[in-house]
């Protein structure tokens, strides 16, 4: 025996998502909250900067000064005891330079000096270690050689030549001088990096100071005129949600009037007009006219077959019941339109109706509407199933009949007119924030699935 086919799979339609019906009210307390992170975040970066930029400024200021320093006692300290012999490593010369290095340069502010050969040998050090050494001069020492000139720079302690420096950074600068034979040497001197640290804190003190008071009297001047834009604001927001439910009020008395006014006006005229046709016949009867009785209750018949068609049309524009009786007893008036147009309906309804929102109400029953609509446009006659649980905070519906079906992807990929329906549903679960699944083949029926999250209707 051959076993059934399997049914359809869900094919999700719309994604349940965040909805932004109902947007939430402007908070004074978060927008202040942000604007103080803000303020932070631009403090820091403030900070952050300055700190960069005074070390560079005190870096500058200090490479500068060495500079200057340099040339001072290159020009009268070192000119004037700068000897050939000094050149030719005599060790009386080096001596006397020795001495006199000792004696007017070296110092708190000065913590080495070195006298080197154009070659790359150390001809002085006050390192003795590092006399008589040959090093790879960098490009800095050969453009100083090159165009006589005094270069300063943070100097890299990690090179060979400074095995013997303690610290992490020092300012070295280079300065060309020439022996009274005329002999090219290079003078170097190497100054401690402290005063550069104790400058730049000194610097970013001062940038954070000012920089700092300056955010502060921003924020004191721009508060009461961004007090004054959320209070603006929110009266605007208030005004929006007034209008809203204004339009959502005059939409509904809309409908109302509309149904209204059908009701009282041609249902009643057909009502009224169906009375005098079977007045008519039961007339034509006592005359013993009876192919007239029979006509005329042949337009009755119409008329009555009418007035219903406008009643149904009359729950479908404005559901009364759904308002005045609650969701259960709107279901059932469709179920019972739905039944007088050759379709029969079977409600299983287990989720706690009494406790639903007003707009998840609303919801399902537009939902629950289209898809009886849709069963009676395309599937009639047949049974559908209207099931609706809750479980774990989470609203189910699910719209079931087994009419003859469709091919999904075909009315997905190109909807014809006459599968209207299937937009109408996926706006509605779109605008929700709901989620709205379809199986259907042909030959196997067709199920809407509605999902969404509960939230319990609000009690004053």
């Amino acid at each position: 025996m051959a076993s059934d086919p399997p049914a359809p799979a869900w094919q999700v339609l719309v994604a349940a998502h965040a909805t932004s019906a109902a947007p939430r009210r402007l908070s004074t307390r978060a927008v202040l909250v942000r604007l103080a992170a803000g303020l932070a975040a631009v403090l820091v970066a403030v900070a952050a900067l300055a700190g960069f930029g005074a070390q560079w400024l005190a870096e500058r200021e200090a490479v500068n000064d060495a500079a200057q320093v340099t040339n001072v006692l290159a020009d009268a300290v070192v000119r004037p005891v700068l000897t050939d012999g000094l050149a030719a490593g005599e060790a009386d010369a080096l001596a006397a330079f020795d001495d006199t290095v000792r004696a007017q340069i070296l110092g708190d502010d000065v913590i080495r000096v070195k006298v080197w050969s154009t070659g790359g040998r150390v001809l002085y050090a006050d390192e003795p270690q590092l006399i008589g050494r040959t090093f790879a001069l960098d490009d800095a020492q050969r453009a100083a050689l090159a165009a006589p000139s005094t270069r300063a720079a943070v100097s890299d302690l990690a090179e060979d030549e400074n095995e013997f420096e303690t610290g992490s950074r020092l300012l070295e600068v280079y300065r060309p001088l020439w022996t009274p034979s005329g002999q090219q040497l290079l003078f170097e001197v190497y100054y401690p990096y402290e005063p550069v640290a104790a400058r730049s804190a000194e610097l970013w003190r001062g940038f954070a100071g000012v920089t700092t008071s300056s955010l502060l009297l921003l924020v004191v001047l721009t508060a009461p005129i961004v007090w004054t834009l959320l209070r603006q604001l929110r009266g605007a927001e208030a005004r929006r949600a007034e209008l809203l439910q204004r339009a959502v009020d005059a939409s509904d008395a809309e409908r109302r009037r509309i149904a209204g006014s059908l009701h009282d006006g041609p249902v009643q005229e057909l009502v009224a007009t169906s009375y005098g046709a079977e007045a008519a016949a039961v007339a034509a009867d006592a005359r013993g006219e009876e192919e007239g009785a029979a006509g005329m209750r042949e337009v009755a018949g119409a008329v009555r077959g009418n007035v219903r068609v406008l009643r149904s049309l009359l729950v479908d524009i404005y559901p009364a019941s759904l308002t005045a009786s609650g969701l259960a007893s709107a279901l059932h008036d469709l179920a019972a339109t739905a039944r007088s147009r050759g379709v029969e309906v079977v409600l299983d309804l287990r989720a706690p109706l009494d406790a639903l929102a007003d707009a998840h109400e609303r919801l399902i029953y537009r939902i629950a509407q289209e898809a009886l609509r849709n069963a009676v446009a395309h599937a009639a006659p047949c049974t559908v199933t209207v099931t609706l649980t809750a479980e774990r905070g989470r609203l189910e519906l699910l719209v079931a009949d087994d009419g003859r079906g469709f091919e999904a992807a075909e009315v997905l990929d190109a909807p014809e007119e006459g599968h209207l329906g299937l937009r109408v549903l996926r706006d509605l679960a779109t605008d929700a924030g709901a989620e709205l699944a379809l199986a259907t083949a042909p030959g196997h029926g067709t199920r809407w699935r509605l999902r969404l999250t509960d939230t319990p209707r609000e009690t004053p």
